[in-house]
């Protein structure tokens, strides 16, 4: 008998019959342990895969995760390979093990939906996020299917859809020397390439497919062309795999300009009421769900894109990233 029960809350949806995240608890008779839970994680790996195979996401909810050190046992009960943040914008910083903060940027920021590091070639297949401290009030990780969201553009706009699918997207970012925290993307380039020598920058850029332009005080990188819509093998679907409205709505600070951070693939620029739109269709499609303390939200990268509220503070929420 399996040690987990799929439990119903207010927030989920039904896609098809199924519940978009699935959630799962503790069997109410079972005593968990965090090794119980690891343990159960090991020998029910099957199960858990063939549910996150269906639903795209699954919450872990009443589960006694409680610091980061458990969340990084958790993470690694799973045995997935651990990828390296390299390429990614956001600021963050290591905790423990596999396990870093999600992104730092101001608690008064939205950060937009994105599949995560979809504007780099190497981009992790899923992520962890647990909730260490529940937020004040607000900071929900709003999370959507990504192919509802190819299926609506597609019939709405077919015609930006197909320029889409043929050219794809140039993404411009400028970075400085070190980080800023106070930037959504302020990640320097020192610590995007993990180096602070120039020509090694360049190298690990040229292995992403990105070009620099070294400025004054930073360097600007162009990214691709690269696909936007991609193809999901294991579900056989097309998804709507992009930074785009992340680019152009919040790719913004004092060296960016968000409505030239991201182009068609041919350099033209992309329609601003057809992005716009598409940002109110995420909404639409989207689940979010109030963090608790302990929750692990684990998401398949190419099935559900994910957000950030605002918040009022506290609140701590970790990530672990999967190759």
């Amino acid at each position: 008998m399996s040690s987990f029960i799929e439990i119903q809350i207010p927030q989920q949806k039904l896609y098809d019959g199924i519940r978009f995240p699935a959630t799962v608890s503790p069997r109410p008779e079972t005593p968990f342990s965090l090794s119980h839970l690891t343990q159960s994680i090991k020998n029910e790996r099957p199960f858990l895969e063939s549910v996150l195979l269906k639903s795209g996401a699954i919450l872990f909810r009443g589960f006694p995760v409680k610091t980061a050190s458990d969340f990084n046992d958790v993470v690694e009960a799973f045995g997935y390979e651990e990828l390296p943040y390299v390429g990614g914008a956001a600021p963050r910083t290591n905790v423990v093990g596999r396990v870093f903060t999600a992104n730092e940027s101001p608690p008064d920021q939205k950060i937009p939906f994105h599949h995560e590091m979809a504007q780099v070639p190497e981009f992790p297949s899923k992520l962890f996020f647990f909730c260490e401290v529940e937020p004040g009030s607000g900071g929900e990780t709003p999370i959507v299917l990504s192919h509802n969201v190819y299926d609506r553009m597609k019939e709405k706009y077919p015609d930006f859809v197909e320029r889409l699918e043929k050219h794809g997207l140039l993404y411009i970012r400028v970075l400085g020397e070190d980080d800023n925290p106070s930037s959504p993307i302020g990640r320097g380039w020192k610590s995007t390439f993990l180096t602070k020598d120039k020509s090694v920058a360049e190298e690990r850029a040229a292995k992403l497919g990105m070009q620099l332009e070294w400025l004054e005080d930073g360097v600007k990188t162009i990214m691709g062309p690269i696909p936007a819509i991609k193809y999901d093998e294991k579900r056989q679907r097309k998804i709507w795999f992009n930074s785009m409205v992340a680019a152009y709505t919040g790719w913004e600070d004092e060296r960016n300009d968000p409505k030239k951070a991201v182009t068609f693939g041919d350099g033209q620029p992309l329609p601003a009421d057809v992005l716009y739109d598409c940002l109110k269709i995420l909404e639409e499609e989207c689940v979010a769900i109030p963090w608790q303390k302990g929750d692990v939200l684990l998401i398949d990268n190419w099935a559900v894109l994910h957000s950030r509220r605002s918040f009022n503070p506290p609140r701590r929420v970790l990530a672990s990233l999967i190759k």
